[in-house]
């Protein structure tokens, strides 16, 4: 069974590939939004983590932790912050 890193990796793998984005490329607004999202993150997973709202098996994470929370959780907001603007970018250009 895959682990959270590699579960990650595989979609970030594919939402780059399809959306054709490169890293190097970002715009400030989405690297702003995701250091937004990012601590945000860290804010609210460590308060579900912490209060057993949720929990990750052992045996599926690295053991890398931001306060209580796994880093895998993560990867979640970087790609909210990428696919997001993508998406709005490509239904933008079909409509002029």
């Amino acid at each position: 069974m895959a682990t959270y890193v590699v579960l990650n990796l595989v979609v970030m793998a594919l939402v780059l590939t399809i959306a054709r984005v490169r890293l190097s490329k970002l715009s400030r607004a989405v690297v702003a939004t995701m250091v937004v999202l990012l601590v945000l993150t860290a804010v609210f997973d460590n308060a579900i983590v912490g209060l057993s709202i949720v929990d990750y098996d052992p045996h599926k994470i690295l053991g890398l932790r931001i306060g209580v929370a796994p880093i895998e959780d993560f990867m979640y907001a970087l790609l909210a912050a990428i696919i997001v603007p993508t998406i709005w970018h490509k239904l933008g250009e079909k409509h002029v």
